[in-house]
């Protein structure tokens, strides 16, 4: 089977452009059709300053959602990384492949650098070598596949050509992924801010829809949507951004075309009205589903643990190999019933 890899970062609550960009994919697709796993990324969220407390908190939230949302471990492997040390282990060898200037042509590192360099801070030397932790998430696993949002596109280009390099010089050692896009709403955007995605890490804000949102918030969020100037409702993402928005939000709910659906509306309040029946009635399920697993915790951290052992033991042999490849001298096991090891 193919194989596929992805994950989230519990770097702030999930929203409404995790789940229908990637989320639900993952569970109605990708589970049932390929070797997939999926975890919670805790490692990327030490690249900028965090409270570890939430951390951990946002962690088990994230793995408790990708179970509502539809994952099921008999179909799949959930899991958290830093329960699985080989992508450390596989970081730091491809590190010795990767070079400075790949690293800082990443776009997401431009952005944030410059964020904080206006608040007068700096970035913390993971931020700036991340892209290469998640190659190895990747390429630990031998996947194929990595279904992603479009802003992420770039990570995977870097691991395809960092797994291409390594297998030129050492050996071929990994498979080379690719990456898999949604058609609609792959990307959706900031309902206040249409040329932002709605992402996660934005801790407040009217413009971005949580996962776990009560129906009169999510409500509210959506008829506030910023709209365009102009009167007639028409699909059109570069000229009418707002509204391109809404129009995919309520497709990607429904199971509709974008301009198709603009074509029903005369108004930009049916539109919002319409758009946040429809949000409401997708995370109802989720909803329901997240506050049974919450009055189970044991049951969450049991598919947590299996699939950390399992995750272990496919990653294992791809990353002993790589060692062996780059040049590292394997260790050699203690003897059966040894009780010391003879000094050198």
């Amino acid at each position: 089977m193919t194989r596929v890899f992805s994950g989230v970062k519990p770097t702030g609550h999930l929203t409404l452009g995790n789940y229908l960009g990637a989320m639900r994919r993952w569970a109605a697709v990708d589970q049932h059709e390929a070797d997939a796993l999926f975890c919670v990324v805790d490692l990327h969220a030490l690249t900028v300053d965090h409270d570890p407390a939430r951390v951990r908190r946002l962690s088990r939230q994230s793995a408790t959602l990708l179970l509502a949302a539809g994952l099921d471990p008999e179909l799949c492997t959930v899991f958290v990384q830093s329960h699985v040390d080989e992508h450390a282990r596989l970081s730091y060898v491809l590190e010795c492949v990767a070079t400075d200037g790949e690293m800082r042509r990443m776009i997401q590192y431009k952005e944030k650098a410059v964020r904080e360099q206006r608040r007068g801070g700096s970035v913390r030397l993971s931020l700036l070598t991340y892209p290469v932790l998640m190659a190895a998430d990747i390429l630990a696993y031998g996947a194929d596949e990595v279904p992603v949002g479009d802003d992420q596109v770039q990570h995977v280009e870097l691991t395809r050509d960092l797994a291409v390099r390594f297998n030129q010089r050492y050996g071929h050692t990994f498979v080379i992924p690719r990456a898999t896009r949604p058609g609609v709403a792959a990307r959706v955007m900031n309902l206040q801010d249409p040329a932002s995605k709605m992402g996660k890490s934005d801790d407040v804000g009217p413009g971005i829809v949580y996962l776990l949102d009560e129906p009169d918030v999510v409500r509210r969020k959506v008829l506030r949507a910023v709209t365009d100037s102009g009167r007639e409702v028409v699909y059109d993402r570069e000229a009418r951004p707002g509204l391109a928005n809404l129009l995919e939000i309520l497709a990607a709910c429904t199971g509709g075309e974008p301009a198709s659906l603009s074509g029903a509306y005369t108004s930009y309040g049916a539109l919002k009205k319409d758009t946040a029946d429809a949000v409401i009635e997708v995370l109802r399920p989720l909803q329901a589903r997240h506050q049974e697993l919450c009055a189970d915790p044991g049951y969450v951290e049991g598919v947590l643990r299996d699939g950390a052992q399992r995750a272990r033991g496919m990653a294992r042999p791809t990353v002993d190999a790589a060692y062996r490849a780059i040049g590292l001298l394997p260790a050699v096991p203690e003897a059966a019933g040894a009780g010391a090891v003879a000094a050198v």
